[in-house]
Formats: C-alpha cells, structure tokens, sequence
C-alpha cells in the first residue's frame, strides 16, 4: 500500500509515530495532573505554601521536580495551571525547566547512559539548576511585562472569582467546599483533563511531524563538520536537542553515542537544553503564553546554556 512512497517520507512516518507514542502518555499525565490542580488548588493554598521570599520561592520551584517529577513533554500543561491558580512566575518556570532532568528516573538513565558514571548526570543537574536560578530571578525582578496571553481578561476573571470567595461567609464557605461529593471532583478533574488533552494534543502532533521532519532532512554529514569548533560545537548541539526533541528520559543514550564526536560540553549542552527546548513544548508554549516572552525565554535559556557548556569544556 505504501510501496510507491519515497523511503525519506516512510522513515520521517516512523519517527513521527515514534515520538508521538513516546510523548503522549506523559501529556495524558500532564493533562491529568492539571486537572487535578484546576480542581483542588487555590490561590489562598498557593499563598500558605510558597515562602513569600522571592529568591526562596525560585529555589522552591527548582527543587520540586525532584519530587514531583514530570517529563517534559507533559510539563506545560502544568506550568500554565500553576500560573492561573497564582503560583508566582519565577517558581512556576523555575519548576518547568528542572522538572524534567532532576527528578529521579532521568538521573538514573543519564547514569546508565554514560557508563554507569554519575559524571554527566552530576553536570545536567548542575545546569538545569544554573538555568532555572537565572529564569527564576530574571522573572521575579527584571521582567515587567506580562507573560500570559489574553492577560488582562484572564486576570479580570480571576479577581472576580477571588474577590467572590472572600465575600462569603465561614458558614457558606464550608458549605461550598462540602456541598461536591468527592467523586464529583474527581469528575471535574477527568472533564478538565479531556478538555486539556485534546487542546493540547494538537500542538504535540505539530512538533511530532516538524521534529520527525527535521530529524529526516536535516544534513547532518554538515553537521558533524561544523562539530570540530568548540564553540560551534555547542550550537550544533542545542540545534540537534531542538531538532531531535526527544524525550528526557531516553536523550541522554542519544548524547552519549555523540560524545566522541563532539566532547563533553556540547553533549552537557545537549542534555540540559533539550527538556527546556523543544518543538512540542514551544508549540504548547504559544497556545498559554505570549510570543514576545517565548521568544526572551528561549534567549535567556540558549545563552545560559551555551556559556555553562563552554565553562565545561575547560
């Protein structure tokens, strides 16, 4: 049925469904997980459980994908629930960006990946930290602008609503929170995470078939070439963690097998720039988040990255 077909158009099929049912259990996850945050999450719970310290509350968010793990391809489903229920910016992408390469099960597969050596997962963890703390703080103190589109109405919407919960009795308050019999939330959690899943999968298809593409037509005898420069090197790298879009939790044998082609700094530069940028998640991205921020997020990230990656090098 497919004989007459181009071999290249078979081949990019078979990455494309291969990243496409590698990613989608964990965007289910992620779906599911926002669901449960929409429900049982508020703003007044964010309040008594982050420290009203920014620098803390980054550090907060940088930790808690170690135990809160998350694979990136399900994270920013997440991330936006936790800026809509009034988790501050700075801890949200402080989580978004390490959630995916600190949690434990990365760790173990970049250990194994590399030997059975703790070194290349020591220097991931390291970066993704690096770059977080400078997210983080980029977030809380320097940027002004607001990062959600359609912003004003959203937070129009959210004042309301919190401006209602505070105009209601103790009595009316506690009969509110029991009126809904658990099995009733857990029905709003599945409703919401349907509703998340089929807007979000979308996106996934997209960056499936512009990564399986890129990782088909992409010259990479090129590639290699450029390689042999140091600092040409690492962007080749970040290029190919962006292009290749694989999944944190199985990037790393990926890394390892390029490690003699390029050296230890770019493959660290592969393997922390990776989670925090690829198609799918720029795509999600843009479906929550505004262009311009996107575009200062990437930035930030590539030229953190990039200079943690040459320090290695050394």
């Amino acid at each position: 049925m497919f004989n007459h077909l181009p071999d290249s158009i078979l081949q990019m099929s078979m990455i494309f469904l291969s990243i496409v049912i590698e990613a989608l259990p964990f965007v289910l996850l992620g779906c599911i997980i926002s669901g449960a945050l929409y429900v049982f999450l508020t703003p007044e719970r964010v309040q008594r459980l982050l420290p009203q310290n920014k620098l803390a509350s980054i550090i907060v968010g940088c930790v808690l994908g170690f135990f809160f793990p998350s694979c990136e391809c399900g994270i920013v489903p997440i991330v936006n629930q936790f800026v809509r229920k009034g988790v501050p910016n700075h801890t949200a992408f402080a989580f978004m960006l390490t959630a995916p390469i600190i949690n434990p099960i990365v760790i173990f597969s970049t250990f194994i990946a590399f030997g059975n050596s703790m070194q290349f997962a020591f220097l991931r963890v390291i970066g993704s930290l690096m770059v977080a703390l400078v997210i983080g703080v980029w977030l809380a103190y320097f940027n002004q602008r607001s990062i959600i589109k359609d912003a004003t109405l959203q937070q129009a919407v959210m004042n309301v609503k919190h401006s209602h919960h505070h105009h209601l009795s103790a009595e009316q308050e506690h009969h509110e929170k029991t009126k809904k019999s658990f099995f009733q939330q857990v029905g709003h959690v599945l409703e919401h995470s349907v509703d998340e899943f089929f807007d979000t999968g979308r996106y996934l298809m997209i960056g499936g078939l512009l990564a399986a593409a890129m990782q088909t037509y992409l010259p990479t005898g090129v590639m290699l070439t450029l390689g042999s420069n140091k600092v040409l090197a690492v962007f080749v790298m970040l290029f190919l963690a962006l292009a290749m879009s694989l999944c944190s939790e199985a990037d790393a044998f990926i890394g390892s097998s390029l490690l003699s082609l390029f050296g230890t700094g770019p493959v660290v530069g592969f393997l922390v720039f990776g989670p925090m940028v690829d198609i799918k998640n720029l795509l999600m991205m843009k479906r929550y988040f505004s262009g311009r921020f996107i575009v200062s997020l990437v930035a930030i990230i590539v030229v953190c990255v990039t200079g943690y990656a040459l320090v290695v090098s050394l």
